[in-house]
């Protein structure tokens, strides 16, 4: 984290058992909430992928929808949303994944990555990596690339950048 990133934090707001007991959500509503954090958060995850080819970004639901759409329009790419199961109405590829407190299913569109593109996978948290990795692997299912992960923040202890491989993520804020 840079002292640039610094200022975010006060931005993030933490609610500890939720939304189990032992787990302290970070919760990012003040940060979307304040129009000049926005920005900047906006702008240093593109920043980061600064001359890095980029034909799509890839938006997890839901809070990834908000900033991967941001960061889309800047990095002049198209969006894509990767959703929850059963939200997306035309054909889809299905993967399931781990969470911290649980496991989830994630889906994308057959035909909304096509072979040999360039995606950025946009998120706010990387925690135990499972919703990460869920999304790497449909992208690459449907042939796409992963260009890089982006990310608001990451909770150091939890371990998920292990479960990316060799793939490059950045992430503005760690806890």
């Amino acid at each position: 984290m840079t002292a640039d990133h610094g200022a975010l934090r006060s931005f993030v707001r933490d609610i500890a058992d939720y939304p189990v007991a032992g787990v302290t959500f970070r919760d990012i509503t003040p940060l979307l909430g304040d129009s000049a954090a926005l920005a900047q958060a906006v702008d240093a995850m593109v920043e980061q992928f600064a001359g890095v080819p980029i034909d799509r970004v890839v938006g997890v639901e839901a809070r990834g929808f908000i900033f991967g759409a941001a960061v889309a329009y800047r990095a002049g790419a198209g969006f894509v949303p990767v959703r929850k199961a059963g939200k997306l109405p035309w054909a889809v590829v299905r993967e399931e994944y781990n969470l911290e407190y649980g496991s989830d299913k994630l889906e994308i569109h057959r035909d909304a990555i096509h072979p040999g593109e360039r995606i950025l996978i946009v998120d706010d948290v990387l925690a135990t990596g499972g919703t990460a990795a869920a999304t790497a692997k449909l992208v690459e299912t449907l042939g796409g690339v992963v260009a890089g992960l982006a990310f608001l923040l990451e909770i150091d202890e939890l371990g998920g950048r292990a479960k990316l491989g060799e793939r490059t993520a950045q992430t503005l804020l760690h806890y």
